[in-house]
């Protein structure tokens, strides 16, 4: 880097005063601000590219070692799986009584329930008689009606 002091910088800015002039002095230092900030976001734009695509190198790389190592675990899994496939045929080929295998018994799919009139009414184990005897509410009030019952009454 440039190793500029303030007596550099105060040099350089009186030649630019001498040779420029008083006048345009502004319009010329906010021209090379402006140059110099566009340089600078363009050497990052140029950075962040280069450490986006190292990055992108390296998840390539990693994808491959997780795809590699899932189709590994894939091929051990299915192996396995034929390995006990196979020796459970050769254990249950003895116990039926032809000597081939049975399929596994498979509940049947749930039957549609109509859901009735009430259907939407919250269904509790509770009895309907013991709700009233112990004074639990059964039915919301609506804000109108809880405000008319809950209203004082007036002190004449």
């Amino acid at each position: 880097m440039l190793d500029l002091g303030i007596s550099k910088i105060a040099l350089i800015g009186v030649v630019a005063l001498i040779v420029i002039g008083p006048e345009k002095l502004p319009r010329v230092a906010r021209t090379v601000g402006a140059l110099l900030g566009k340089a600078q976001r363009y050497v990052a734009d140029v950075k962040a590219e280069v450490n986006r695509s190292m990055d992108l190198d390296e998840l390539k790389k990693m994808k491959e070692t997780m795809e590699d190592a899932a189709r590994g675990v894939e091929q051990s899994v299915q192996t396995s799986a034929l390995d006990f496939e196979k020796q459970w045929s050769d254990t249950t080929a003895g116990l039926t009584g032809e000597g081939t295998t049975t399929t596994a018994w498979e509940p049947p799919p749930p039957s549609y329930k109509h859901p009735g009139k009430k259907w939407r009414l919250k269904q509790t184990a509770m009895p309907q008689w013991y709700k009233n005897q112990n004074g639990t509410r059964t039915r919301a009030l609506s804000g109108a009606a809880r405000v008319a019952r809950y209203r004082p009454k007036p002190l004449n």
